[in-house]
C-alpha cells in the first residue's frame, strides 16, 4: 500500500465532524496522538489534547508546556468508535481530553492495558462496561471490523505489574483492509522485530524523540532513536512509517528538520515527519 501526504482544505475539527469513509485515513493530533478511519470506523489512539502536563509540572525543571496547540478540542471529534491507550502516562492517557471525548462518542469503547484499568476508568470518566483491557499477545475485536493485536512496548524498560501483565503496549490496528502499527512508547528490545513482522503491516507509528542522561535523570523515560525507529520499521517488512513523539515538549523533542534529511537519505521505507494539518492516506495509488 502506498502512503500519501494532502493538506487539509478545512479545519480539523469539520473535517472530523464528518463519519469516517471506506478508505483508510490518518490525522495527527500532536505527540503519540493519531485519529484513524478506514471500513467506516474510527479509532482514536493516544490522544494528548489539553494542558494537563503543563499544570502538574509548572515550576519543575521540565515544565512540559506545549510548543505547538492542539489542533483540535476534544469534544469536536465525532463518530468515534474506539479509543486506544498504550499506557498510563499522561501524554497517553489523558484527563483532561478522554472524559470530553469519551462523552461527545457515548458508543465509544476504550482499550488500555489490562495492567492500568483501574486507572483507565477513572481517567476516562467511563463505566467497566466500556473498557476493554488487553495484555501483550492478545487480539480482540472490540468493535465490528477493527481488530487489534496487542504487542510488547518497552518504554526504556519491559515492565509488569504485580499479576505479570504488561505496562507498556503497542497495537497493531487492522481495518478498511490495512493493517496499521503503533508501537507505543518504545525502545529496542530482543525479540521486537519479529513480533512486529508478524503483524504483516502496512504502515508504522514510531515515536522518535530518543532517549539521554539528561532527561532520564529527570525520571523522564526515552523513546526509539530516529535510526532504531527506521531499522525497525525495515526490519519488520513495513513500507512506510510516519515518525511522531517530537514538537510537543522543549525539553523532549527532536528537530524536525533532523527528520526530513534523514527521510530524504532512507531508501529502505518512505518515511515521514507527522504534520498537523495534513490527511494521510493508505490505499493501493497514490493521489
Amino acid at each position: 500500500m502506498l502512503l500519501s501526504e494532502t493538506d487539509l482544505t478545512e479545519p480539523l475539527a469539520s473535517v472530523l465532524a464528518e463519519p469516517p469513509g471506506d478508505e483508510v485515513r490518518l490525522y495527527w493530533l500532536g505527540q503519540a496522538g493519531f485519529v484513524i478511519d478506514g471500513g467506516r470506523r474510527r479509532v482514536v489512539i493516544d490522544p494528548y489534547l489539553s494542558d494537563s502536563l503543563a499544570m502538574k509540572y509548572r515550576g519543575q525543571p521540565f515544565p512540559h508546556t506545549r510548543m505547538m496547540p492542539a489542533p483540535v478540542k476534544p469534544d469536536d471529534i465525532g463518530h468515534v468508535d474506539l479509543v486506544l491507550a498504550t499506557h498510563a502516562h499522561t501524554d497517553h492517557l489523558d484527563p483532561g481530553t478522554l472524559p470530553a471525548l469519551m462523552s461527545t462518542n457515548p458508543g465509544a469503547m476504550l482499550l488500555a492495558p489490562a495492567a492500568v484499568e483501574a486507572m483507565a476508568l477513572e481517567r476516562g470518566g467511563i463505566g467497566s462496561n466500556r473498557l476493554v483491557g488487553v495484555d501483550a499477545g492478545d487480539v480482540t475485536e472490540p468493535v465490528i471490523g477493527v481488530r487489534v493485536t496487542a504487542t510488547r512496548a518497552a518504554h526504556e524498560t519491559i515492565r509488569h505489574d504485580t499479576a505479570g501483565r504488561h505496562m507498556f503496549l503497542g497495537y497493531g490496528i487492522a481495518l478498511g483492509g490495512a493493517t496499521i502499527f503503533h508501537s507505543g512508547d518504545t525502545v529496542p528490545f530482543e525479540g521486537q522485530v519479529e513480533e512486529v513482522a508478524a503483524l504483516k503491516a502496512d504502515l508504522a507509528l514510531l515515536p522518535v524523540n530518543g532517549r539521554d542522561t539528561r532527561r532520564a535523570s529527570q525520571g523522564v523515560p526515552g523513546n526509539l532513536h530516529l535510526t532504531e525507529a527506521a531499522d525497525l520499521a525495515a526490519g519488520a517488512g513495513i513500507a512506510a512509517m510516519i515518525a511522531h513523539h517530537f514538537d510537543m515538549f522543549e525539553f523532549n523533542t527532536v528537530p524536525r528538520r533532523n527528520i526530513n534529511a534523514f527521510a530524504a537519505n532512507e531508501s529502505r521505507i518512505y518515511l515521514c515527519g507527522a504534520r498537523t494539518g495534513v490527511q494521510y492516506r493508505l490505499g493501493t495509488a497514490a493521489l
